[in-house]
């Protein structure tokens, strides 16, 4: 009677040790109503230009030598990445949203796409008599996206692609851990200085196509911990623990039965 009541005292921890710990395969899951998506266009960012921004700006006319005062010469720097160096001959934005530009001076740049900028150039050159029709090209260089939480490598990624998905940057950190909430993660982003969050719940494809499929320079994403790991954390805390108490349990079972 004793050993059959011990057995059932162990049943009952174990069962509740891996309810506490358990998640379900609908919490898990990404996408689950894909079947149910309806394609659209990919409507990708067109960000505005902030504050810190590193613009590498190139202009080619077809005499090759009447752009050279409008373009910045790399410095031979052998110890420097590739990246690096190409960032000195960029165009650090100011804080009231300005850029030096060679003969121009400065300009402002506030409210501006990388694509207005190549146009609002390309008229003050040749509305200035400087060039005649000549390519402009605008690029970011120090694009940036901070990833916190539930992931498996954490930390700030640059890249260097015009437009960069979520679940590209989700890939970047490793994907989520079995821990992290899919159901609701955060983004925080930076909208004409002003700070804007959004929830989006990855086990859906209902934010496919919306303003959250590609992310902006400087977003910072959060993936909280889902509610297994919450229970987990606290007062339970982690599997030896865990183990512990079971331990300490049922030796206080085996002293009381044998009494």
């Amino acid at each position: 009677m004793k050993y059959i009541l011990l057995k059932f005292y162990l049943f009952v921890i174990s069962v509740l040790i891996l309810t506490q710990s358990c998640v379900s395969k609908k919490d898990v899951l990404y996408m689950q109503d894909i079947n149910e998506y309806n394609p659209s266009e990919v409507q990708y960012n067109n960000t505005t230009i902030q504050v810190d921004d590193i613009l590498q700006i190139n202009v080619w006319t077809l005499i090759a030598e009447a752009s050279l005062p409008f373009n910045k010469m790399i410095p031979l720097m052998p110890q420097a990445t590739n990246l690096e160096v190409i960032k000195l001959e960029g165009y650090l934005v100011s804080q009231d949203k300005t850029i030096n530009f060679p003969v121009l001076g400065n300009l402002s740049v506030k409210n501006k796409t990388l694509v207005d900028l190549e146009k609002d150039l390309k008229k003050r050159l040749e509305d200035g008599g400087y060039l005649i029709d000549p390519t402009i090209t605008v690029r970011l260089l120090n694009a940036k996206v901070t990833i916190l939480g539930e992931v498996k490598t954490p930390g700030t990624y640059t890249f260097t692609e015009n437009n960069m998905s979520f679940l590209q940057v989700l890939g970047l950190a490793g994907d989520l851990t079995i821990n992290g909430n899919r159901k609701d993660i955060v983004l925080i982003r930076n909208v004409n200085g002003i700070q804007t969050t959004a929830h989006i719940n990855l086990t859906s494809a209902n934010w496919l196509g919306g303003p959250y499929e590609y992310i902006n320079p400087n977003d910072v994403i959060v993936v909280n911990p889902n509610e297994a790991k919450i229970k987990t954390a606290g007062y339970i805390g982690n599997a030896s623990v865990v183990l512990g108490i079971a331990s300490i349990i049922l030796s206080s079972i085996v002293i009381i039965t044998n009494l």
